[in-house]
């Protein structure tokens, strides 16, 4: 009976040993999986730093872009309305002629 409960012993034993080997296992991957989620995580904060400075820059860009259409916008108009008075000015020289 004492050789059979030693069997027993040394049998869950030999499986508790199987099973802490799997568990380590287990953990060298999940802490493989820590760090390479980590890794990720910081790439991506810093791929989001990059973009969100890149979106600041390019509304100042549009911005400057912008400013520069009403600009040359206005000066359209009033070089538009120079034109027009220069013509009826020489309209009304021709016509006085």
């Amino acid at each position: 009976d004492a050789n059979r409960q030693i069997s027993e012993y040394k049998f869950k034993l030999s499986k508790a040993e199987q099973d802490i080997m799997t568990m380590e296992q287990n953990i060298g991957r999940l802490e493989g999986q820590v760090t390479r989620y980590k890794n990720a995580a910081e790439n991506a904060e810093k791929v989001e730093d990059e973009l969100k400075a890149e979106k600041r820059r390019l509304q100042r860009e549009l911005r400057t872009a912008l400013d520069k259409i009403e600009e040359m916008e206005l000066t359209n108009n009033h070089l538009m309305k120079r034109l027009e008075k220069m013509k009826a000015n020489r309209t009304a020289l021709l016509s006085q002629q």
